[in-house]
């Protein structure tokens, strides 16, 4: 081969170049997009197993929140059941102890005594109003969900439903009521028509 043939065969050679970058550019410009190759390969089948996951861990926690709720629950109930007749029989103690402190005195050694039940009296109602013991306020309208009509009696100064005396002292907890408290209640007043009673006016 002679000097200008290889010269002319050299130049061929690098104007071929070119045409190869560009086919290898289009190449690249054909090949998929990131989106394309995450949803069809492999890193879209762990994007979707991750997003599973996630969703069955969500439901989990939710459900282990509401049995948490759900225990919690049934063991305050439980509490509040063993305690209420442990309360009870502390009211009844105090209720004596009412009665006692009710009771006349004449003598220093019962004024003496008096004081001693006062004293116990008082550290019984201090303990129950740690516990979240109350007393029921027996005064107002009668209120079916608090109070306990023992009696209806008629009482001019008082409007009909209202609470005219208390029998028994009621008593709440935290958990609601523990002993409803007894009360006399006012009537409606006797209806006056002006009609005599039978044998007045009788000739």
């Amino acid at each position: 081969m002679s000097p200008s043939e290889h010269k002319e065969a050299q130049a061929r050679s690098e104007a071929e170049v070119p045409d190869q970058d560009a086919a290898a550019d289009g190449g690249e410009a054909r090949q998929p997009g990131d989106g394309e190759t995450m949803s069809a390969g492999p890193q879209g089948e762990l994007v979707r197993e991750r997003d599973e996951y996630l969703r069955n861990w969500q439901r989990a926690q939710a459900d282990y929140q509401n049995l948490r709720r759900r225990v919690q629950g049934d063991i305050d109930a439980a509490v509040h059941r063993s305690k209420k007749g442990f309360y009870a029989e502390l009211l009844l103690v105090l209720d004596y102890l009412d009665m006692a402190c009710a009771s006349p005195c004449q003598n220093a050694d019962a004024k003496g005594l008096l004081a001693g039940v006062e004293m116990t009296r008082g550290v019984l109602l201090q303990a129950l109003e740690r516990e979240g013991v109350k007393p029921i306020a027996a005064n107002g309208a009668f209120d079916p969900a608090l109070h306990e009509a023992v009696e209806s009696v008629e009482a001019l100064d008082k409007p009909a439903g209202s609470i005219v005396a208390v029998l028994r002292r009621g008593w709440t907890s935290t958990q609601g009521v523990l002993r409803p408290a007894q009360v006399k209640v006012a009537g409606a007043p006797a209806a006056s028509n002006g009609t005599p009673a039978a044998g007045d006016g009788a000739a």
